[in-house]
């Protein structure tokens, strides 16, 4: 007996919709699977895509959320660039968030979070906050390790001569970049040593913020003597400035006379000279490692170092075009070698260090206090740069160092022979096998 020829006919049709359904349920079961139960590989060279060992350790060491907010506008690249990186983060510790906010929307938080028209990401960790203007793995691990530290630092700054205050509200003092240093830990104390005849043993470190009147001899000599023993200094100075000579005689630095003045900032659209924009940092150094953004430095002394038992670093230094002048600041001003005045490169920030009871004691040395006013301090890098000084000098500047991952090979270079068999392959010879393919696929099912 045999099926009659329909059913014959049907019950392969009914075989293949059953394999059909078996299949497209395998892959909605796979697909679930897959959100479920998510599965990466890095198989970039140098696991690219992947964080540093560096940074899964820091982030195994973080016990709360980390939440962290993008002031960036919309359509921006930088938006993805930033949720790539993010993601990475959140695979290690999932409770690792990001929030978009576009500046235009929020122009009152703006304001209060004093974040500029570029934009800025802000970092929370247990109730403390860095805010960040550029991002990849080296600045946001180095992010995290600043809020996991728990550490106080009490930072005294000399008073009773004219200093510029760290609570003060007028242009001239440091009154915004005091609140920042509250904001991360930092407890500024004001110092009067016609008080308080020594400085505190819990001091990180001592600021001399630019002295309108001379020291007396008995506060000089208290200084000299922390600075024997070892203490750390933070030296803001000025141009022409001779009433911390004493100090910075032992210290081994000179203040070169005049002001420093840099027809270069013309380019930045700053017609004022006296005006000095840094965008570039050679000397490697912890505070200036990886800076990536402008400084500016309103009204400038340079800088040159004598024989002493310090070893000096020149952190910050002027353009080639740059020069001390000794004249009169107008607009008509020029080098004249005749009044002593030196061509740049011109150093404008020193970092001392020496070993003293098995410690190493710093000093920085600036010949400008105005880039930390409240006049200046929100301007490019300024407060970036700032904040840098405090932790380096407060040994608060434990870096993770992530190394550069790049492909061996990302480039393919070829020759104009090759370009040309490429070109022409796939231009003329590519299209030609499948017309030839197509006509002979043609030709024999018109046999059939």
């Amino acid at each position: 007996m045999t099926l009659p020829t329909t059913k014959r006919a049907q019950h392969p049709r009914l075989k293949h919709r059953c394999i059909t359904a078996v299949l497209l349920l395998l892959m909605g079961v796979v697909a679930w699977l897959s959100t479920q139960y998510p599965v990466l590989i890095d198989i970039t060279a140098n696991n690219r895509n992947t964080l540093s060992t560096p940074s899964i350790q820091l982030l195994q060491r973080l016990s709360a959320p980390v939440n962290i907010t993008a002031y960036i506008k919309r359509g921006l690249p930088l938006r993805n660039q930033l949720s790539d990186l993010i993601e990475r983060y959140s695979r290690i510790k999932p409770d690792v968030t990001v929030k978009f906010v576009d500046p235009a929307e929020q122009p009152e938080q703006i304001r209060a979070l004093d974040i500029g028209a570029e934009g800025a990401i802000l970092v929370e960790y247990q109730g403390r906050s860095e805010k960040i203007t550029f991002v990849n793995e080296t600045s946001l691990s180095n992010t995290l390790l600043q809020l996991l530290s728990t550490e106080k630092h009490w930072i005294s700054f000399l008073t009773g001569h004219g200093e510029r205050s760290p609570i003060g509200t007028a242009n001239f003092d440091l009154g915004d970049f005091g609140k920042r240093l509250k904001q991360l830990g930092y407890t500024a104390q004001p110092l009067n040593l016609s008080s308080l005849p020594a400085i505190p043993d819990n001091s990180s470190f001592l600021v001399i913020a630019g002295p309108s009147v001379p020291l007396l001899a008995g506060e000089l000599d208290i200084i000299k003597h922390y600075l024997q023993q070892g203490g750390n200094l933070l030296l803001l100075t000025e141009p022409d400035a001779t009433l911390l000579k004493p100090l910075l005689d032992d210290l081994g630095v000179q203040v070169l006379p005049g002001t420093l003045v840099d027809n270069k900032s013309k380019l930045f659209g700053i017609n004022n000279a006296t005006f000095v924009l840094l965008n570039g940092y050679e000397t490697p150094h912890a505070i200036t490692k990886n800076l990536e953004t402008m400084t500016l430095f309103p009204t400038s002394a340079a800088l040159s170092t004598t024989a002493s038992p310090y070893t000096p670093v020149k952190l910050l230094n002027s353009s080639a075009e740059a020069w001390n002048e000794t004249g009169e600041l107008n607009a008509l001003i020029n080098f004249d070698v005749a009044k002593s005045e030196q061509m740049g490169p011109l150093t404008l920030g020193l970092a001392l260090t020496r070993k003293f009871a098995g410690k190493q004691q710093r000093i920085v040395v600036m010949g400008d206090g105005d880039f930390l006013s409240n006049a200046y301090i929100h301007n490019v890098g300024n407060l970036d740069l700032g904040l840098r000084l405090i932790k380096w000098l407060s040994f608060d500047d434990n870096i993770i160092d992530v190394p550069a991952r790049m492909a061996p090979d990302n480039r393919l270079q070829l020759t104009p022979l090759s370009i040309a068999v490429i070109g022409f392959g796939f231009l003329m010879i590519l299209p030609l096998i499948l017309a030839i393919s197509g006509w002979w696929i043609w030709r024999q099912r018109k046999k059939r």
